[in-house]
């Protein structure tokens, strides 16, 4: 579900994850249309990283 919310709103998959500060940043990106594949992409790039976090965090447990 992230990853759709990553492509669709890039935006708004920072708040999920807990990071606000790029989120912004990420949205004014994404107000330009040239912006918003750059912002997408940086969005599953940033989502990914969360999910590899949470793994690494989850086997040291």
């Amino acid at each position: 579900m992230r990853l759709i919310l990553a492509l669709l709103l890039p935006w708004l998959q920072f708040f999920t994850i807990g990071r606000p500060f790029a989120g912004l940043v990420c949205l004014i990106l994404q107000v330009t249309v040239i912006g918003w594949i750059p912002a997408a992409i940086w969005s599953v790039y940033a989502l990914s990283q969360y999910n590899t976090d949470r793994k690494i965090a989850a086997g040291r447990g």
